[in-house]
């Protein structure tokens, strides 16, 4: 399996449907070595400030996708 380094430059939009958040951001990707002895796995690296700004837009969209459950469901 090819591994890849994404690292996240902005983020453009966040949006829910069907169960799923979806999030358009622009990123470098990156192909990455894997050391040997360790499981392959994909890297996301962001700044602080780009991690926060990704938590509010995540935040604002599962508060929207709760106000459209029935109150007996929440």
């Amino acid at each position: 399996m090819k591994t890849y380094t994404l690292e996240v430059q902005r983020y453009k939009a966040a949006s829910s449907s069907h169960g799923l958040v979806n999030i358009k951001f622009d990123a470098t990707v990156v192909p990455r070595t894997t050391p040997e002895g360790q499981e392959p796995a994909h890297v996301l690296s962001m700044s602080e400030a780009d991690a926060r700004s990704l938590m509010l837009l995540i935040k604002a969209q599962l508060s929207e996708f709760d106000k459209r459950k029935a109150r007996s469901q929440r």
